[in-house]
């Protein structure tokens, strides 16, 4: 595992260099056709070639090193619970207890792979963002240089660096006050869908055994009203996610005219090539890129939340089982020793 961890993290050290041959790739290619070179030109044409395999490579190399630890954790983990549900009988008492732990077996097998899977991607892509910050920060503050303010002589230093950390500060801010209520929404619809199986597996459960009076018209109206819920939660979430994707579409729009936009004063004076007015544009999306970590994994982090607190709330559902009656709201009904009453089943039935 550490030698996936030493892997992955010498890759995003050599995409970021290959990003920042790139970002130089562009300034002189730029600064080619702007003084119609024919022979830079084709001299950079031929550069781009080793720049895009590598790139190329090591994106493909980050996939599987990424998945492979993803993998592996997941194994574990799932392995991990596994073993604990099924140990003295946990999974036959698990079914007569109160509490949230609806469908014990999808946590393990769909909330466990996404509080896995998520934390690796969040932690590579925020220390992908930070290395990523500090280099073209760099960039744009060598590039982009101080902007003269009129006829006053004054000039504002590192202009393009101020506004790209303000442009992001207010892009993260919009997006936490939309976004505020998504954990929630998510945690909703999980709780629902979890509902809605339990509902399914207690009606199959009740067809296997003899047939009661008006089970049918019961058992149609208990799944038609889960379904309801999570069709309602759904909705919810859909909206939730309009929002979030309205910020998201309107900044991937915004953000390159809007590097380019401040190059311009410089690039029409004279102060600026058109090259480093492509490289320092460039050099912006992506530092706003680096410093919209927030923003771009808030739907991720919301969702790692939900299906973690889910894996928790299984693991302590299950400490109970072997002391039953200590915590409030979570006490078993009836015993492993014998099958459960009608009643007993009714009074446990998901609310």
């Amino acid at each position: 595992m550490w030698l996936l961890v030493v892997l992955m993290i010498a890759v995003m050290l050599l995409q970021l260099f290959t990003l920042y041959g790139l970002n130089y790739w562009n300034r002189y290619f730029f600064d080619a056709i702007e003084r119609k070179d024919g022979e830079q030109l084709w001299r950079q044409a031929v550069l781009f070639v080793p720049l895009g395999a590598g790139s190329l490579a090591l994106a493909v190399i980050s996939v599987w090193a990424r998945m492979t630890t993803q993998r592996r954790w997941r194994a574990w983990l799932s392995a991990h619970l596994y073993d604990y549900w099924l140990d003295r009988d946990r999974h036959r008492q698990l079914r007569f207890m109160r509490g949230d732990h609806q469908g014990p077996e999808y946590r393990i097998a769909e909330d466990a792979r996404v509080a896995t899977d998520l934390p690796i991607d969040l932690v590579l892509g925020l220390f992908s963002s930070c290395l990523t910050a500090i280099t073209f920060i760099g960039v744009l503050w060598g590039v982009g240089g101080a902007l003269p303010l009129g006829a006053s002589g004054l000039t504002l230093p590192g202009y393009l660096v101020m506004a790209v950390v303000l442009y992001s500060f207010a892009l993260t801010v919009t997006m936490m006050i939309i976004g505020r209520h998504l954990t929630k929404v998510i945690t909703e619809n999980k709780r629902a869908e979890a509902h809605l199986r339990s509902v399914g597996a207690h009606l199959r459960q009740t067809g296997e055994a003899p047939a009661q009076p008006d089970a049918a018209g019961g058992g149609r109206r208990a799944i038609g009203a889960a379904l309801d819920d999570v069709i309602r939660r759904w909705r919810a979430y859909c909206w939730q996610l309009m929002r979030m994707t309205l910020v998201t579409h309107t900044n991937g729009l915004l953000t390159p005219i809007v590097g380019l936009l401040l190059c311009m004063p410089k690039y029409l004076t004279g102060a600026m090539t058109l090259g480093q007015a492509v490289q320092a544009a460039a050099a912006f999306v992506m530092v706003q890129g680096a410093f919209n970590w927030i923003t771009d994994s808030y739907g991720h982090l919301a969702e790692w939340t939900a299906s973690a607190n889910r894996v928790a709330s299984l693991l302590l559902a299950l400490d109970e089982v072997d002391r039953p009656g200590q915590a409030p709201g979570i006490h078993l009904i009836a015993g492993a020793g014998r099958k459960p009453s009608a009643a007993e089943l009714r009074q446990v039935a998901p609310e």
